[in-house]
């Protein structure tokens, strides 16, 4: 996605308590948020009660609420990528679909950037990623990054201020902790 120059500018005025710079700050992103949770409802049931646009409308919501001070593109996908995971895991947990290890492991073995498998477990790569921010704060969030915010290695980099390459091994040694992490849990 090609965000014009002035994002930085309107979260900047945002933050200052304009709130029409929300109003022009939307359309910016909303067509983003939306390829976004759109990929992330693929994974779901075809009756799931949840739709792509009220993923995108309660990660907003919360955005909004949250009174972070954002302080550019990169920041603000990580937090939006952040919301709409929670928002997932949210409503999985209440709708109590907790099925353990369902398909979290086919989710980080194959390099997908966001678009998740069918029986994609929302819960267990959930857990599994609370317990790597607990160790390595970093590589969790790489792997948010690039599997719930579908940005590539260079913009994780420039969110994270490492390197591309970085990225990538990071991306390697997290997924193969994640795999490990879900496998030891399963039932015998």
């Amino acid at each position: 996605m090609q965000v014009p120059a002035n994002f930085t500018q309107l979260l900047t005025e945002w933050r200052s308590g304009h709130p029409q710079a929300l109003d022009r700050l939307t359309p910016l992103v909303y067509d983003e948020l939306r390829r976004l949770a759109r990929n992330y409802m693929r994974a779901e049931r075809g009756s799931h009660t949840l739709q792509a646009t009220a993923v995108v409308h309660e990660a907003f919501l919360r955005l909004i609420q949250a009174n972070v001070a954002l302080q550019d593109r990169g920041h603000f996908f990580a937090l939006a990528s952040r919301l709409m995971r929670r928002v997932l895991v949210d409503h999985a947990k209440s709708r109590s679909r907790i099925k353990r290890n369902a398909g979290a492991r086919d989710f980080i073995a194959e390099d997908t950037g966001a678009i998740l498998p069918m029986d994609f477990d929302v819960v267990a790569l959930d857990d599994a990623l609370e317990g790597l921010q607990q160790m390595e704060p970093r590589l969790a969030q790489v792997i948010e990054l690039h599997y719930f915010g579908g940005l590539t290695y260079d913009q994780i980099a420039a969110a994270v201020g490492t390197s591309a390459a970085t990225v990538h091994r990071d991306i390697r040694l997290a997924r193969a902790w994640l795999l490990n992490e879900i496998d030891g849990s399963r039932p015998a």
